[in-house]
């Protein structure tokens, strides 16, 4: 039997994937992620041997599942749970529609499927009074709806862990809503999820917040509603007491068994570019392996509370996958899996592969400040070095058009390099940047590409530094504006950057846009997108 190598590398899942929830179907495993105001909601990766990890799905795909038409940057999906029962895939998640300020709207839904890489149901409301929700499938046939509740008194907002019956007939909670847990000293306890094993009920939380005091912690009790007793050597896993961990930020996780009947955990991690400083690629997934004995409580295999950037994997056999192109040529009839849109479908309305065979035809909407209709597709940046590209043509008719590559985090924080024209009829290219609201073009000169039919563009990344390109001959690249600083990309810099605290839960991303301020809808036409890890 070919086995997998002996260690699994961390973080497993690269670039923006956090909140992951994990399960086991006979010898498959699933991850899902939170993806926020990014469209197809829901990031679904599958493995076979906890090593490698291919991005099969978005489970969340219609409108009528997930509308995202005006939510506030790092809102949206929020925390999905994954649960599997009797033949029946079952996903929780919050479609959060405000966060910044006292009042915080969360409501949260059921979707169901036979088939996790088919369609999804349509949605089933829960409640709305807290968010990181969570479905238990107890062993009586009973199921159990857990959260985290927001109790906005005082400012208090985190208000401890709720417990509800689901009714799967119904389709609705039911019953009496349990309080079973007020949280630890290191509060903002939320993203619960419930296990049942050897006579106990065990609660395994996030606390101390996302960011570097985040841990996870767990508890347990003989009922499932308390009282709850904790872990003697809380936290289960941290990264706070240590700030040179090649892995900060750890908490927020699940637990799942290997058919061998070893147990994992997976939790959320950043990577940050300095000691505890800024995380360009977001919250990512990370794994650890650990051990729990019949009636004990668990703990990290290693022992410690600390993870690890090298795990040793389960003794099953190894399974990788194709590796990732580096080129997407848009020949094919659907989008390359790695791209999403913002708040809204991905639509040929305004994203077209059939217009132009070979191309991908974007029509200009609204600008990149918009929480509405925005003409984007990107992807994660996934690694501390990378090299994005693309060809483009476009005729613009006025300055309000433009195309382009850009480099994003939110509405408020972007460099984008683009092409646009003037009232004498011309074409160039500069390069606009937008940090803490404030919209800056760059450059003094603007270069002149008036009789340039095609134009290809370039961003690299190395580190905090981000260099743009152009060339008007393939692979030919020009320099264009001086080195930019990539970490304001990032939550940490996002965060508390006017003093008080923003909602920034994501991570960078490069892709492919097109504006038309006029709402004529001009469009761009883009030949290929690339990206590809500078080694």
């Amino acid at each position: 039997m070919n086995v997998t190598k002996t260690t699994i590398q961390n973080p497993i899942l690269k670039g923006f994937n956090p909140d992951p929830s994990i399960i086991r179907v006979e010898n498959d495993y699933y991850i899902a992620t939170s993806t926020f105001e990014w469209f197809p909601g829901v990031q679904i990766h599958h493995s076979r041997d906890l090593v490698n990890w291919q991005l099969i799905t978005r489970p969340l795909n219609r409108r009528t599942q997930l509308d995202m038409l005006g939510v506030p940057d790092s809102c949206g999906v929020w925390a999905p749970c994954l649960s599997y029962h009797e033949g029946v895939y079952y996903l929780v998640f919050s479609n959060v529609k405000s966060f910044d300020g006292v009042w915080k709207d969360t409501p949260n839904y059921l979707v169901t499927t036979q088939d996790i890489r088919g369609d999804w149901s349509e949605p089933i409301f829960l409640n709305a009074s807290g968010f990181d929700g969570s479905l238990f499938h107890d062993d009586d046939g009973r199921k159990w709806y857990t959260s985290m509740l927001m109790d906005h008194r005082k400012g208090k907002f985190f208000g401890g862990i709720i417990l509800q019956e689901y009714d799967p007939q119904a389709e609705r909670l039911v019953g009496e809503v349990h309080y079973i847990f007020e949280g630890t000293e290191l509060g903002c306890t939320e993203g619960p999820h419930i296990y049942k094993k050897d006579g106990y009920y065990y609660l395994l939380l996030a606390e101390g917040g996302t960011e570097y005091n985040h841990a996870m912690t767990i508890a347990r009790a003989r009922e499932i509603t308390g009282p709850y007793a904790l872990h003697p050597q809380n936290p289960l896993v941290t990264s706070k007491n240590n700030p040179n961990l090649e892995l900060q930020k750890a908490g927020h996780g699940d637990l799942v068994q290997t058919q061998n009947g070893d147990w994992y955990g997976v939790f959320l991690v950043g990577r940050p570019l300095t000691t505890r400083g800024r995380c360009i690629t977001g919250r990512e997934t990370a794994i650890q392996k650990f051990t729990w004995d019949k009636g004990e409580w668990i703990t990290l295999a290693q022992g410690g509370n600390e993870p690890e950037a090298e795990v040793d994997a389960p003794n099953l056999p190894s399974h990788p996958f194709e590796p990732e192109p580096v080129r997407e040529d848009f020949e094919a009839d659907v989008l390359n899996i790695h791209f999403q849109s913002l708040r809204l479908p991905i639509s040929a309305e305004w994203a077209s592969l059939q217009k132009r065979s070979g191309f991908l035809r974007l029509y200009g909407r609204e600008s990149l400040a918009s929480f509405h209709y925005q003409s984007l597709l990107a992807r994660r940046v996934q690694h501390a070095h990378i090299e994005a590209s693309t060809c483009v043509e476009f005729a613009p008719d006025t300055f309000q058009q433009m195309a382009g590559l850009v480099c994003y985090y939110n509405t408020s924080h972007y460099y984008y390099l683009y092409l646009s024209g003037d009232e004498a009829h011309q074409k160039y290219l500069n390069i606009i940047a937008c940090d803490k609201f404030n919209t800056t073009e760059l450059l003094e000169t603007l270069v002149d590409v008036s009789n340039i039919e095609r134009v290809y563009l370039k961003a690299v990344i190395q580190q905090a530094d981000l260099q743009f390109y152009y060339a008007i001959e393939e692979n030919n690249w020009i320099k264009i504006g001086g080195i930019l600083d990539a970490s304001i990309l990032s939550d940490d810099y996002i965060q508390y950057h006017d003093g008080r605290y923003r909602p920034a839960f994501t991570g960078a991303f490069v892709g492919i846009c097109c504006q038309d301020l006029t709402g004529n809808k001009k469009h761009a036409d883009f030949d290929w997108f690339d990206y590809q890890e500078i080694i």
